[in-house]
C-alpha cells in the first residue's frame, strides 16, 4: 500500500481535531502538556507514532508548578507510512493521541489495549 500523502498543516489539524474530540472531562484534566508534530519518529524507534515525554500524575508528588511542561509528540511520517488511506489516517491519529493522553494520566498500555486505543 501507497503512504498517505498529506502535508504538515492538513497532518496538524488532524490532530488538533484528534485533541478536540476528547470528552471534556478528560481534557479538562490535561494540564501542562504542550503536543508537538514531529515529522520523524526518533532514530532509535523509527515506526514510533507517538511518544509520551513527562510524568504520569499517577507518578508525582508535592508541587509541580515549575516543571517542564510534559510532551506529547506526534510523529507525522510514521503514521503516514501506517495508515493506507485519509480515513485510516484520521483514526490512527484519533487513537494515538488518545493513547499518549492517557499515558499522561498513567494508564498503562495494557489498559489502554482493553479500551481500544492500542
Amino acid at each position: 500500500p501507497m503512504p498517505v500523502e498529506m502535508e504538515r498543516e492538513e497532518f496538524e489539524r488532524l490532530v488538533e481535531a484528534a485533541l478536540e474530540a476528547i470528552p471534556d472531562e478528560i481534557a479538562s484534566l490535561v494540564r501542562n502538556v504542550a503536543v508537538i508534530v514531529e515529522d520523524d519518529a526518533p532514530a532509535e524507534d523509527p515506526d514510533l507514532l507517538g511518544l509520551y515525554d513527562g510524568v504520569a500524575l499517577t507518578d508525582r508528588y508535592g508541587d509541580h508548578g515549575m516543571e517542564q511542561p510534559d510532551r506529547i509528540f506526534i510523529y507525522r511520517r510514521p503514521l503516514l507510512a501506517y495508515c493506507e488511506d485519509a480515513a485510516h489516517l484520521v483514526e490512527e491519529v484519533r487513537v494515538t493521541v488518545v493513547h499518549e493522553v492517557a499515558h499522561h494520566f498513567g494508564i498503562d498500555d495494557d489498559r489502554l489495549d482493553q479500551l481500544g486505543y492500542a
